[in-house]
């Protein structure tokens, strides 16, 4: 997926996600978040929205401004006119830009403008899964996005920036060859992911690996993101050693430290 299909498929599923939560109690617990209410997920997704419009917009190489907390909405009444706007502002930030615009980003691959547009797309449809278990609603995905959202995640999971920033998650994850297989089976889709001394080496190709996971795409996503234990994805395949691909989710955390 390029920028443009991202920046599409971000304000299609923010759509989504805004009816859903449209006047929702606030309080509601999200299950795959145990410490949010579904008011804690409405304005971290609305505020990563407008930290992407600031960055993009401004151009800005250095991120304070834009990691500056952003005012949320009132309450569920103005929840889903709110994450519309949010969607619609920040595709609008790239109409001046291109995808070789100094932009800072935390992969440590200065991937700038195209990262964001990727990270804003990830972050919508693991969260809107999110809003799904919270709202006890069926969640869908066509396979094409989940595929590019699946690619999303390992990409910033295992990208220089997240193993240099978050400590624990390198200790975690320090290796010596230790390899994973993931493998869609509904749409193209293959990574193989190696843990080394000093990062994890992730390339989007066939291989032979310690552990070979396969299935629906969606599944994949939403296993390896934490979103839906394994047991809950019966259409899964685990082959190999299912333990260091437990230990693999167990780290998919997010957690800074």
């Amino acid at each position: 997926m390029d920028t443009s299909a991202y920046l599409k498929a971000v304000i299609e599923q923010t759509g989504t996600l805004a009816d859903w939560v449209d006047g929702k109690d606030a309080s509601t617990p999200v299950p795959t978040c145990p410490e949010w209410t579904l008011s804690d997920l409405v304005e971290h997704v609305g505020g990563v929205q407008r930290m992407v419009t600031t960055l993009v917009g401004e151009r800005l190489v250095d991120p304070t401004k834009a990691l500056e907390p952003a005012s949320g909405p009132a309450g569920p009444g103005e929840w889903r006119q709110w994450l519309i706007d949010g969607a619609a502002e920040a595709r609008q930030a790239y109409s001046s830009v291109t995808d070789d615009t100094p932009v800072w980003d935390p992969s440590g691959a200065a991937a700038g403008v195209p990262f964001w547009a990727r990270r804003l797309f990830g972050e919508m449809c693991v969260h809107r899964a999110d809003a799904a278990a919270a709202l006890g609603l069926p969640y869908e995905l066509p396979t094409d996005l989940a595929v590019a959202a699946l690619s999303d995640w390992l990409d910033t999971m295992t990208s220089r920036g997240y193993w240099e920033n978050v400590p624990r998650f390198a200790e975690a994850m320090t290796g010596d060859g230790q390899t994973l297989h993931f493998h869609a089976t509904d749409a193209p889709g293959e990574w193989l992911a190696r843990r080394e001394k000093d990062g994890i080496a992730l390339e989007r190709v066939h291989g032979e690996a310690d552990v070979t996971v396969s299935g629906p795409a969606t599944d994949l996503l939403l296993v390896i993101s934490r979103r839906r234990p394994p047991a809950d994805a019966p259409a899964l395949d685990v082959q190999g050693d299912r333990a260091l691909f437990e230990h693999w989710i167990d780290h998919m955390d997010w957690v800074a430290g």
